[in-house]
């Protein structure tokens, strides 16, 4: 596990992405190659995402329960630690307490 706490030589678009009343909060991130990233928060609550591009969603604080589609199990993911999403998909992301806070990288 890499715990990721800073992110340099980057330009953050100040427009905000904001989805489910302002339960999901992020700001885009382009990197000096031209790829792209997202930092934000989750709030408490259920919430059911989909992909264009594959993404790694690294959990920087907090603890989530992700399902990513066509599984029936949830697997818990805290601080530290990440999972994948393949491109053109979906998942549902939980948070029961607390405020998770990521960084999604395009891939």
């Amino acid at each position: 596990m890499t715990e990721i706490t800073k992110i340099e030589n980057v330009t953050v678009v100040t427009k905000a992405n904001i989805y489910f009343d302002g339960k999901v909060v992020s700001h885009t991130v382009e990197l000096k190659d031209g790829s792209k990233q997202t930092v934000g928060l989750i709030y408490q609550g259920n919430f059911h995402f989909t992909t264009g591009k594959p993404e790694r969603m690294d959990i920087t604080a907090g603890q989530c329960k992700i399902k990513l589609a066509g599984e029936t199990e949830w697997t818990t993911y805290s601080a530290g630690t990440f999972f994948d999403v393949p491109g053109n998909s979906a998942f549902d992301i939980a948070v029961e307490s607390g405020i998770t806070e990521y960084i999604c990288t395009y891939m």
